[in-house]
């Protein structure tokens, strides 16, 4: 089983990187589209491109959906703590959480093919475009959401929950900054006694 997550993490490494740079593709599109209709509308001389407005859609529930898959894998979706951090009741629902986004992944799969199929007998108005290559993000989206919560699961069961978040998950800020010492606040005369002095108790006092 150690190998096949091994095996299954390689493979998700490559996939999140291939989603990060059509991602940026999208997104880049989706400015690019949306510029060209603010300028046409205002600049006679630009030609009113209509495909444009479809474009720009599509793009954006392709971002939405593939930024959906790629925010199962690191656990960026907005959470909702019920129970206190470490508590068993936490633990069986961040296994929920996970089991949730599973069956997720696996009904995109199931009705998104048939709804992406449904897409081969309707075109886009203005550009005329298939819109099956519409359709189709759901059931690609609920492949990738599968194999991340798939390897998630995985690693949760090989070597328990809170180790797989610690590999996996983005980062909370506000568990992650440490505490800062009073004396960091302080000027480094302050904080630091003199050689051969002892260090008085003003001079370690915070500064008010």
């Amino acid at each position: 089983m150690t190998r096949v997550l091994s095996g299954l993490d390689s493979l998700n490494r490559t996939l999140e990187r291939l989603l990060y740079l059509v991602l940026l593709a999208l997104l880049a599109s989706f400015i690019t589209f949306i510029i060209y209709q603010i300028a046409s509308r205002n600049l006679a001389f630009l030609p009113r491109l209509f495909w444009t407005e479809e474009f720009s859609r599509f793009a954006f529930q392709w971002m939405v959906m593939l930024g959906t898959a790629v925010g199962v894998l690191h656990a960026d979706h907005f959470v909702l703590e019920a129970f206190p951090r470490g508590s068993r009741a936490d633990l069986v629902t961040r296994w929920i959480r996970d089991l949730a986004c599973l069956l997720l992944g696996v009904l995109f799969i199931v009705h998104g093919k048939d709804f992406a199929l449904s897409g081969l007998r309707r075109n886009a108005m203005a550009s005329g475009l298939s819109m099956i290559y519409v359709y189709s993000v759901f059931a690609v989206s609920g492949i990738f959401i599968v194999l991340f919560s798939v390897q998630r699961l995985l690693h949760a069961c090989l070597y328990g929950m809170n180790a797989m978040e610690a590999s996996l998950n983005t980062p909370n800020e506000a568990e992650v900054i440490p505490a800062i010492d009073d004396t960091d606040l302080l000027p480094d005369a302050l904080a630091t006694p003199v050689v051969g002095d002892a260090p008085s108790s003003a001079a370690r006092r915070p500064l008010s």
